[in-house]
This record gives C-alpha cells, structure tokens and sequence, in this order.
C-alpha cells in the first residue's frame, strides 16, 4: 500500500499544478477570475455527483452530519480562497514560484497541526527532523522564487 498511496499522491500534486495552469487559461478567456472558479467548481462537483451516483455511494444521514465539528465545514471555503489565489496569481507568480510557496505553506501548516493535534489529526510531534524538513522548504522557496 505504501508506494501506490505515495504514487497517487504524487500524480495528485501534479494534477493541483495542472489546475493551476488550466484556470488560469479559463481566467485569460472569461476575463475574470471568479467565473473561472465556479466552472472549475461546477465541474469537479458534477464528476464527484457522478461518481457517487455511478457507485452507489449511500447518503449519510442528517444526524451525523450535524455532528460535525464547526471546522468540519470550513475545507469548502479554504479550497476557495486557494483555488482563487492560484487562478489571480499563477500568471503573475509562475508555475513554480506559486507552488513552491503553496506547498511550503502546506508543509509548515502541516507540522503544527501533527504537534498540536489540531483539526482532528493524531499527535506528531515536531522534533528537530520535521522542523529541519520545513526550514529546508524555506530555502528551496527562496531558490526556486529567486528573492
């Protein structure tokens, strides 16, 4: 399971950079960003809808989606704010430079919610190796941007 799970996700990073690009396009021709964004939502919601559909995947009941923690809800929104952060700024910025930022971001944000538990996810704490790792980012952010 671990080098098919490292695989996907790999191919899955490719893939947001990919969107990136391909937003950006749509953005050049409908001449503003937020349209760009919700077609780009609109789409990913309908293969999501079909795939559901396709695979008869059950409908949870209300109940368990209520218990919710607050946060729970938020994901939707925070891959708003990013989608249309890649779609204004990913001509500017460049391929690289976006992702470097993006991805390092991830990674720093990543260790403090593992240390602290944050968000539902298992305690990992942040020894020297982890906080090497996202120092280590910094300096490959600031290679590929070029500051």
């Amino acid at each position: 399971m671990g080098w098919l799970a490292w695989s996907f996700a790999l191919v899955s990073g490719a893939l947001i950079t990919c969107q990136v690009g391909s937003n950006t396009q749509l953005k050049k021709s409908l001449g503003q960003p937020l349209p760009a964004l919700l077609v780009n939502y609109l789409l990913g919601i309908s293969a999501v809808f079909l795939y559901t559909v396709f695979r008869r995947v059950p409908v949870p009941p209300i109940g368990k989606a209520l218990g919710t923690p607050w946060w729970g809800w938020l994901g939707g929104l925070f891959g708003a704010v990013y989608g249309l952060v890649a779609i204004v700024l990913g001509s500017q910025l460049g391929a690289a430079t976006l992702t470097a930022l993006v991805v390092t971001g991830q990674l720093v944000c990543s260790v403090i919610l593992d240390h602290f538990g944050w968000l539902g996810f298992d305690v990992h704490p942040a020894g020297w190796a982890r906080i090497a790792g996202c120092a280590l980012m910094v300096v490959g952010l600031t290679l590929i941007a070029k500051f």
